[in-house]
């Protein structure tokens, strides 16, 4: 199934249905939004980073799309069912990620039937407490297989706007974290679908500043971020 057939699945109240659980607040129903930006909540680790990250890619949707977007941030438990009915989740963090029996159930079901979710290490290095104990906990659920490179001509580098792979971020640039640039992201696909989107760029501090200063800047470097939610609605 195709991420519009689960929205609209959702938004007809048939998506407790398919991903086999209870449902939070289904598209359409709360203030009228095709969009809304849901962060999750997991118990070890911290995942309350880049906190000003999810205005600026509110904004930039608002601005660069037609999509009626939720102007709030949700924080919504991982172990918590509600979960299951977001257009869109994004996981980040720095210290190491021990999933509950709870939240490991709903990654799961989310990524499996038609959800997505975007994962960024906010250590941008592919040797950190993040990288390591995420990449193990994903090995758990889906397979040591399943974490991919991407190629750079994924449909997410051109789903609104057209890139060449994924962008550079000023952390690799300075040498920071692992002193690498990674050309790559890595996903987990299932029945064809990218489920999860995972970076060790840092995308989340790229983008976390106030919205009012990409004035200021040459490129709007969060175009990245449309596509992001771009390729997660319509697939």
């Amino acid at each position: 199934m195709t991420r519009a057939g689960f929205l609209r699945l959702a938004a007809g109240g048939a998506a407790g249905a398919l991903l086999g659980g209870p449902l939070g607040a289904a598209p359409r129903a709360t203030g009228g939004y095709d969009f809304w930006f849901t962060r999750l909540k997991y118990n070890s680790g911290d995942w309350d980073v880049d906190q000003r990250m999810p205005a600026n890619l509110i904004t930039s949707l608002i601005d660069y799309t037609t999509l009626r977007v939720d102007p709030e941030e949700r924080v919504v438990a991982l172990s918590d069912p509600a979960m299951l009915s977001a257009p869109f989740c994004y996981l980040a963090g720095h210290k190491a990620v021990e999933f509950s029996d709870a939240e490991r159930r709903n990654f799961e079901r989310y990524v499996r039937n038609g959800g997505f979710v975007f994962v960024d290490d906010c250590n941008h290095d592919i040797d950190g407490l993040f990288a390591k104990s995420f990449e193990a906990q994903m090995a758990r659920i889906f397979g040591a297989e399943a974490l991919k490179k991407l190629p750079n001509d994924h449909p997410v580098y051109s789903s609104f706007f057209k890139l060449k792979g994924p962008p550079t971020t000023s952390f690799e640039l300075n040498g920071w974290g692992d002193d690498l640039i990674h050309d790559y992201l890595k996903g987990i696909t299932i029945n064809g679908r990218l489920g999860l989107l995972y970076s060790n760029k840092d995308y989340g501090c790229e983008w976390d500043y106030d919205w009012r200063n990409k004035r200021f800047l040459a490129e709007d470097n969060t175009r990245f971020g449309v596509n992001i939610i771009m390729y997660a609605l319509s697939n």
